[in-house]
């Protein structure tokens, strides 16, 4: 089992698709769900999570659809995932600021929790455009969860 969900790599890989568009034109919840291979009724309610963290804009009408909010490199990977699976908490031990007094279990769980926002944070769409599938001899050794 992933760390992400589905509904995570799905909006990933729905925002790399817009991202890698040129054109400002709005692509609808139906032409996005073709081209991920993904359920429409899926695909939208994705898009509308999304939107609704400020990450998409829709677009109403005949020609309606959603575009990026934001440019790709404004958007992480960790306000992705949290758009989708809510905030990222660290569940251990009770809360506590300092780190020296806890229990050793407590204090590794809230090294792992650090270093998961920190990483989220730091890979943006941006980064995922950049590189949207496995390149040289692994383009077609490996199965990439972000093409099927």
């Amino acid at each position: 089992m992933g760390m992400l969900t589905k509904t995570s790599e799905t909006a990933i890989r729905l925002l790399v698709l817009l991202a890698q568009r040129s054109a400002d034109t709005p692509l609808s919840p139906r032409e996005i769900a073709e081209r991920l291979n993904s359920s429409p009724t899926y695909t939208a309610k994705t898009a509308a999570q999304l939107a609704k963290a400020g990450l998409l804009r829709s677009h109403r009408g005949a020609q309606g659809g959603v575009t990026l909010a934001l440019a790709p490199a404004e958007i992480s990977l960790l306000a992705i995932v949290e758009a989708c699976q809510g905030r990222i908490l660290g569940d251990y031990c009770q809360p506590s600021d300092k780190l020296e007094l806890v229990c050793a279990y407590h204090e590794a769980m809230h090294q792992v929790h650090e270093a998961v926002l920190r990483e989220l944070r730091r890979y943006t769409l941006a980064d995922l455009v950049a590189r949207p599938a496995p390149c040289g001899a692994l383009a077609s050794a490996v199965k990439c969860r972000m093409l099927s």
